[in-house]
């Protein structure tokens, strides 16, 4: 080739491969009918490839395909297979997002009752910056029998609720099949737990098998809306009045996609879903950024009297991911001024998963877990209201210690989404949002649906449940302790720098009761607090310096 052309070698080089596939192809049918008949199979395996290469040469939409052909194709096939090549080959035990491999063998080894214990010692490097422990007793205590239990519901309340703490956290039916909504509420009614719907409606599903349900009411008030979309109380106190509705949630926003709606188009509204949300068929299911049925912090604590009266006195909370600050002591002083309180406020860090989400908004908007219930913990506190306010934490609760960690700061219990889809069979795949789900989890697909098996997949989950919680009773345990709610944050450490260490009491202000009632100044919080309103979301002050113009 040393007399060719530059630009004619690099033609050649780049369809050099097509060539030679053509060339075995002819050559496996030529000797096929000049030596032996067993050359055809040559001809056989060539073919395809062949057939390969000249529609990559003649489609108009990949350009890599038309210059490389076949050998681009390959590129593509080891693109859509390198997060499996990574995850089954590549990864080691403490890599991987955003579940580790270790924390997904933890939960898939609970929930089939198989061997969770690890020999030899832990495999983290306990002097990184992100390692974390607990601190613990040389006096233990035994190892509680009966799994703890939360009181959900102050004195508004005619039917307060006693919620485990470990539940299911927020799952529609529409972002999950049918086969995986029906397991995960079995496992819940096997395990005494309780089962989020999601802000996608009560489905049949949630409801087949007897499990306690928490009621999610989104923005787009699915089960309970008139035409319009805005809510319709008698629907609303229909389906409330059902037994196996424990509680009531108000879902202000969303740990993966914060103050962001959304959008079913209507060609995925089939009659069954239609009919589950109360929507129009053949129209687009929308979900709005914001709640229509009130414009003020004092409005929405209404609204939660509202909600509470007409599901005959159950409790009522609300589910946010904490955003701007100003806005969380907002509603602590929509709390005051209306002397109407949640019965809860459920936490949803920014590390929570949902089906599908835009990636600035999954992976840089709303406050991470810890730093969210920290502020939360502090505005309750702050304001003389944790007692009368239950506190619930979501956001990759995976073990035991997740969970202590959460009940150190403050939460009083914790909702787990991902975790229960891992012991459903979950995979990892990351193929929630294309119907596609390869374990029948999250698509509606009967085909993939058939993979999943109630019975069996309901059993996993109430296992997965039933050890993690003894896990963290055992984590009570050695720290000398007889039930969560007693945990503090000093019974927790983190690893600053390979030479320095600190109790979370010292890394974040954990405000003393009354703090910002009665000295708001002497906190941090000072601007935030005085730029609260309870009669508007958005702040009556600057919080910080105008940017100038």
């Amino acid at each position: 080739m040393s007399g060719l052309q530059p630009g004619t070698k690099l033609w050649l080089g780049r369809y050099s491969t097509f060539f030679v596939i053509v060339a075995l192809a002819l050559l496996g049918l030529l000797l096929s009918f000049t030596a032996h008949a067993a050359w055809l199979w040559l001809f056989c395996a060539a073919m395809p490839f062949v057939a390969i290469g000249v529609f990559d040469m003649v489609q108009p939409h990949h350009s890599l395909l038309r210059n490389y052909p076949v050998i681009g194709t390959m590129r593509w096939l080891f693109e859509d297979l390198r997060p499996y090549l990574r995850q089954y080959i590549v990864e080691g035990d403490e890599e991987g997002r955003p579940y580790a491999r270790a924390d997904r063998s933890l939960i898939y080894a609970r929930a089939k009752k198989e061997e969770d214990r690890q020999a030899f010692g832990t495999e983290l490097d306990t002097y990184s910056s992100e390692y974390e422990w607990m601190t613990h007793s040389l006096a233990p205590t035994p190892v509680a029998k009966e799994p703890f239990r939360v009181t959900v519901g102050g004195s508004e309340c005619a039917k307060p609720y006693s919620a485990a703490v470990l539940n299911v956290s927020a799952m529609s039916f529409g972002s999950l099949g049918r086969n995986a909504i029906e397991a995960l509420n079995l496992g819940a009614k096997t395990g005494g737990f309780y089962h989020d719907t999601g802000e996608g409606g009560l489905s049949p599903y949630h409801r087949i098998h007897g499990g306690d349900i928490v009621w999610e009411l989104g923005s787009g008030y699915f089960g309970c809306r008139n035409r319009d979309g805005s809510f319709s109380p008698e629907r609303f106190a229909e389906k409330a009045a059902d037994d196996q509705v424990k509680m009531i949630e108000i879902k202000l926003s969303q740990g993966a996609k914060p103050g962001h709606g959304g959008v079913l188009p209507a060609a995925k509204v089939t009659p069954e879903i239609a009919e589950i949300r109360g929507i129009a068929l053949g129209e687009d299911c929308i979900s709005p950024s914001r709640h229509p049925a009130f414009d003020t912090p004092a409005q929405m604590m209404e609204f939660v009297a509202q909600l509470r009266e007409l599901s005959g006195g159950k409790p009522v909370g609300i589910k946010l991911c904490v955003g701007h600050p100003s806005e969380t002591f907002a509603i602590i002083k929509g709390m005051l001024k209306t002397g109407i309180r949640p019965d809860f406020v459920v936490v949803d860090g920014s590390e929570g998963g949902t089906g599908a989400a835009p990636r600035e908004l999954a992976d840089h908007v709303g406050m991470p877990l810890r730093e969210g219930l920290v502020l939360m913990r502090n505005a309750l506190v702050g304001a003389g209201l944790r007692q009368q306010v239950k506190l619930a934490a979501s956001g990759k609760v995976t073990s035991g210690f997740s969970m202590a960690a959460n009940m150190a700061i403050g939460a009083d219990w914790c909702n787990a989404a991902r975790a229960f889809m891992f012991s459903l069979g979950c995979v990892q795949s990351m193929r929630c949002h294309t119907g596609h789900c390869p374990t029948g989890v999250t698509t509606n697909d009967a085909r993939l649906q058939r993979g999943l098996v109630v019975s069996d997949k309901a059993q996993r989950v109430a296992h997965f449940q039933h050890h993690t919680v003894e896990a963290l009773a055992e984590l009570i345990a050695a720290a000398g302790l007889e039930h969560p709610s007693e945990l503090l944050p000093h019974h927790l450490w983190h690893r600053v720098s390979p030479i320095e260490v600190r109790p979370l009491d010292r890394l974040y202000t954990f405000l003393p009761a009354m703090a910002l009632v009665e000295g708001a100044d002497e906190t941090p919080y000072a601007a935030e607090w005085h730029a609260a309103d309870a009669d508007s979301f958005a702040p009556r002050r600057d919080v910080g310096p105008r940017r100038a113009a």
